[in-house]
Order: structure tokens, then C-alpha cells, then sequence
């Protein structure tokens, strides 16, 4: 997916010409968000102080995050948690739409206090496939590992086609104040991989939703 993004505006005070603060510009994205009205095809996230706008997946992509949600779907069947796709995620006026995410399976105690998507806190599992191009690799290797990091979501996969001939990654243990995580296990495509915690500890990551090695 080809990334275009809305840098945080420079703002100023007509009152006093100085720059706005970190939390009037937050709040600057964050309305100019909401207000947007974006073709049909497109999305739009705010991500480390820039709104970015991208079209939705590829085949590929859409194959493997739909092989994901019906996987996850079937393992928390009857329990409190499902696996959610197309809702944003929200954290102090940042906003994220994952491939999927586990959370509980009713959101309306879960919904931020514009409705906008599902709190943060109550996220429990985050899975990003990662599309072609540099900037859209960057966004989920990069950009998007920090902010689930400070977020504190407890569980961030990573299934990334254009590694090296394709890994997935699964990073535990999230340090908000260093926006960097402690468990970080990345495999090679063809290498079943167990999540070890949370709602879905015990699903496994294989070639049943990455497709062979190759």
C-alpha cells in the first residue's frame, strides 16, 4: 500500500505568534482526523504526529489477514475475546487500523469517548501484515512497533512477505517509556511459531496462514 502522509502542521498563536504546544497539535490531528471524508478505497491513521492515508490491501495481503482473523476467530470461539478487523484502535489521539486485533468480543464498554474505535487498553493482540513499498514497511517494522510499544499492547505479530523470503515476528513485553519491547522472536516463513500469552496464548502461526517457505 502506498502511503501518502499529512505532516503535523507549524501551527501558531495569532494571539501570541508562538508555536502550539505538543498537546494543542495532538488535538489539531486529531479533529482534522475525524473531519476527513476520503474516498471509497482508503484510510487514513495518525501515526507519530502525521495522519497518513492509504489504500486498502492487495490480494496477497487481504489473504493473509483474513487467513489470520478466521484462525483467531475459530481458537477464542465461545470466550470473551474475538478478533477484530476494519475498527480503529486508539491511543491519546492517535488512531491505528491493524489487519486484526484480539479484544473483547462486545466493544460498547471498550469505545473511546468520541466512539471513534476500541481503547488501547482493552487491546490485547495486534497482527500488522506488512505491504510492498519502503514508507509502508517502515509504518509496521518501524513506526507502528513504537507506537504499539507506548500504547503497551501486549502483544505485537509482524508478518512480514519481504523480509528476506518472508518472517514473522512476535514482540512481548512492552516498554512504553522507551517505545521498544523486551521479547522480540522472529522466525523464517515455514517455522511454526506459538504465542505464549494473553487471550490467544497457544495459537500458532504457520504455514496454514503464511503459505509454504518459498
Amino acid at each position: 500500500m502506498t502511503a501518502l502522509a499529512h505532516e503535523r502542521p507549524q501551527a501558531m498563536s495569532q494571539a501570541h505568534a508562538e508555536p502550539l504546544n505538543e498537546l494543542d497539535l495532538d488535538e489539531v490531528l486529531w479533529q482534522a482526523w475525524k473531519a476527513m471524508e476520503l474516498p471509497e478505497g482508503y484510510r487514513a491513521e495518525i501515526i507519530e504526529g502525521a495522519i497518513e492515508v492509504s489504500p486498502t490491501a492487495r490480494r496477497s495481503h487481504g489473504l493473509i489477514a483474513n487467513r489470520v482473523r478466521r484462525a483467531l476467530d475459530k481458537f477464542l470461539d465461545e470466550g470473551e475475546y474475538a478478533c477484530h478487523q476494519d475498527v480503529n484502535v486508539i491511543h491519546k489521539h492517535k488512531a491505528w487500523i491493524p489487519d486484526a486485533f484480539v479484544a473483547p468480543e462486545d466493544t460498547e464498554s471498550c469505545g473511546d469517548e468520541d466512539d471513534m474505535g476500541v481503547k488501547a487498553e482493552f487491546v490485547q493482540l495486534i497482527v500488522e501484515v506488512v505491504s510492498p513499498g519502503k514508507r509502508n514497511q517502515d509504518r509496521d517494522r518501524v513506526r507502528k512497533r513504537r507506537e504499539y510499544a507506548r500504547a503497551g499492547i501486549p502483544v505485537y505479530v509482524i508478518i512480514d512477505d519481504y523480509d528476506s523470503h518472508g518472517t514473522v515476528t512476535v514482540l512481548t513485553e512492552p516498554e512504553p517509556d522507551k517505545a521498544d519491547w523486551v521479547g522480540v522472536h522472529r522466525v523464517p516463513y515455514g517455522t511454526e511459531v506459538t504465542l505464549s500469552e494473553g487471550p490467544a496464548k497457544g495459537f500458532v502461526i504457520g504455514e496454514a496462514i503464511t503459505g509454504p517457505k518459498r
